[in-house]
């Protein structure tokens, strides 16, 4: 898949590989050639993805080979055990969670997960997850609580599921419980969102003690569409929209609303999966370092006064 903002760099990707081709088929030296297209692919990159508009970031969390929550856990991990159901309707398959180990140390990971192919995408709901969801993230929360086991929540939705029969399951109280019950929690929290933060969707896993967006990623009270289609009546605005709301993770970490921007390999995260992996693995190891020196009747009180200043304006 390539965005219409990649197309420049694609034709002279293409050209590269005909010219190598070209060499190897008829036997020429074209290595300055090569050498020089390359430089000139790599230069047109670095200007390409350092000058990225708002909405084309978000085009970039999209993207449809980029790594899901659990692309990053099986790669982070060496034997992870998913865990399933929120004991009361079902097993809610756009939210996942489980036992990994890191590095000798056992976290619960829980994320929002996303489908590869149509199939797959009705399974998972497009990774928006209904209130039964939500319930069994706080179960496991509860559970790593009650386990002395670190939390990782990796958030990637386009928001909570808006259908009729969540709203008659109580989508809203189950994220309001989350929000309440995630400030008490007595183990370390560690947010990272990987993808698209959009509304409650996303913010009912995203209470934590360090809260990390990749480079490429969003985080908004409303998704640019939606915004558009209630301001304009329409997503034809959805560009304008993504301005107005600011929501790339620079504009969130120079509001205050993040903790820290985890760096993405140039042409975002589905360029290089596994480097991308080991970064986020590295944030967490460190993370916890940190978060671990703090008792846990502290790490609250920080939690909690954190996310009380933002949207404070002090005169």
């Amino acid at each position: 898949m390539v965005l219409e903002f990649e197309k420049p760099i694609a034709d002279l990707e293409q050209k590269l590989l005909e010219m190598k081709d070209l060499a190897k088929g008829r036997n020429i030296d074209l290595r300055s050639d090569i050498e020089s297209l390359e430089e000139k692919i790599l230069a047109l990159k670095k200007e390409t993805f350092q000058n990225l508009t708002r909405w084309q970031r978000v085009q970039l969390s999209r993207h449809a080979d980029r790594p899901y929550a659990l692309d990053y856990i099986y790669e982070i991990t060496n034997d992870f055990v998913e865990l399933h159901g929120d004991r009361n309707v079902k097993d809610d398959k756009a939210m996942i969670g489980g036992l990994g180990d890191i590095d000798g140390r056992s976290v619960m990971f829980i994320g929002q997960q996303k489908g590869r192919n149509t199939k797959q995408r009705q399974e998972r709901n497009f990774g928006m997850a209904n209130p039964e969801g939500y319930r069994k993230a706080l179960r496991l929360m509860k559970m790593a609580e009650k386990f002395g086991k670190p939390i990782i929540t990796l958030i990637d939705t386009p928001g909570a599921f808006p259908g009729l029969e969540a709203e008659e399951r109580g989508q809203g109280e189950a994220i309001a419980r989350n929000l309440k019950e995630m400030f008490m929690l007595k183990v370390p929290v560690i947010c990272i969102i990987i993808g698209e933060g959009a509304s409650g969707g996303a913010l009912g896993i995203a209470i934590g003690d360090r809260v990390f967006m990749l480079e490429n990623t969003w985080y908004s009270v409303i998704s640019p569409e939606s915004c558009s289609s209630i301001l304009w009546r329409s997503w034809d605005y959805k560009e304008q929209a993504a301005e107005a709301l600011k929501l790339t993770a620079m504009d969130m970490k120079g509001n205050g609303l993040i903790d820290n921007i985890i760096p993405e390999p140039l042409g975002g995260a589905h360029r290089n999966m596994k480097w991308m992996a080991n970064t986020i693995k590295e944030t967490i190891i460190q993370s916890l370092k940190e978060l671990d020196k703090v008792k846990p009747e502290k790490r609250i009180e920080q939690r909690i006064d954190k996310f009380c200043a933002m949207g404070v304006v002090v005169e």
